[in-house]
């Protein structure tokens, strides 16, 4: 790295240039920067990221392996929530870098922190924090919100082990509060039998969620009005057309769909799981998969004695990821060779600090399991 910082180079120098160009300056700067840099790519990046990448997974499993690495630097190929949590994780001598702020998550944007507070309010003003209740946060939220689950007992739970925290909360608590994924939670909620009616959706935009309060105080589970802007574009229609059309087919989803795709469905689970599922298959089976595209086609590359499809016959991508891009991850990883570091991701030590609590929560409770 330059000893004399540089100027920060501009983005619009990268977008006239060709994609060969733009893959060999990526990959020349990886070779400069050396283990100083470690890029992460997640399952729904696209290819042309994902080859340059030296870590793969879902967002927490690559924030944990960031962690465990000397690298300086930490490129998160991702969304800005997935870059907070490798911060909150991370040494403190880690800078992480998102190549472009645009990079959010539509999800995570559901529930703002203020609102999150609003609606605990509320619930304290009629009484229902009088019973023990129980915030959850799905991992696809804010640092500032796993904060707040850390300080009001609560945990961050992710696809994978949503079902034994749920087992564990449903036990030592009277309710819980779910955000921002209204699926996740009511597809959970709905494997230890709590009948929908007792799962009731808080609309942040409305007066008590635009519930009752009778209907809060009954409640077992209160749903955040999120969800994936892409699981949650399937429907159960999908899973009957797949059916008629492919003979013998099975049809695998991520929780994040709608309960009506999940209770259709032969399996359902994370990322992870889904992947696991398919590479253990039989060769010759066929599988119809509600998820991310970019990981469906990867699938269908790796697995090329199986028949793998998209569950919904139109593009089903994560627009937000897709804004991660050749031209800004070589534009980001050069300013880093120049010396100037660009688009880091800082979450403040408190926040850092009761975020923490909730992982490590997380990590007690399932590692109990």
């Amino acid at each position: 790295m330059s000893a004399v910082l540089e100027a920060i180079k501009p983005i619009e120098d990268y977008l006239v240039m060709s994609d060969a160009e733009i893959a060999e300056r990526i990959e020349s700067a990886k070779k400069e920067l050396g283990k100083r840099v470690v890029l992460l790519g997640h399952h729904y990046q696209r290819d042309d990221i994902i080859e340059h990448c030296d870590l793969f997974g879902d967002s927490y499993q690559l924030s944990v392996m960031a962690s465990q690495t000397d690298a300086e630097f930490i490129v998160f190929c991702g969304v800005h929530f997935m870059a907070e949590s490798a911060d909150i994780v991370g040494k403190d001598s880690q800078h992480i870098i998102l190549p472009d702020m645009g990079a959010g998550c539509s999800m995570a944007d559901m529930a703002s922190i203020d609102q999150v507070e609003d609606c605990w309010e509320q619930l304290r003003e009629i009484g229902v924090l009088k019973n023990k209740v129980a915030p959850i946060t799905y991992m696809n939220s804010t640092a500032a919100i796993k904060a707040f689950c850390g300080r009001n007992e609560g945990v961050v739970c992710t696809s994978s082990n949503a079902i034994p925290l749920f087992d564990h909360y449903l036990k030592e608590f009277d309710k819980m509060l779910f955000f921002p994924d209204q699926h996740l939670g009511r597809n959970t909620g709905a494997k230890f039998g709590i009948p929908l009616e007792k799962m009731v959706l808080w609309n942040p935009f409305e007066e008590l969620g635009g519930n009752t309060e009778e209907q809060l105080h009954n409640a077992k589970v209160i749903l955040w009005k999120g969800h994936c802007s892409v699981h949650g574009r399937f429907k159960a229609w999908h899973v009957d057309k797949v059916r008629a059309d492919v003979d013998g087919i099975k049809v695998i989803v991520h929780p994040e769909c709608p309960i009506e795709v999940v209770e259709k469905s032969d399996f359902n689970g994370s990322t992870s799981a889904i992947i696991k599922t398919i590479s253990e298959a039989e060769s010759g089976t066929k599988w119809a998969v509600g998820t991310e595209i970019n990981l469906v086609n990867r699938l269908k590359k790796r697995f090329p004695d199986k028949h793998i499809q998209l569950l919904a016959p139109d593009l089903c991508m994560c627009a937000t990821m897709y804004r991660i891009s050749p031209q800004s991850l070589a534009w980001a990883l050069e300013n880093l060779v120049d010396g100037n570091i660009v688009n880091e991701i800082i979450v403040d030590d408190e926040t850092k600090h009761y975020a923490n609590i909730a992982l490590q929560r997380m990590i007690d409770l399932t590692e109990k399991k």
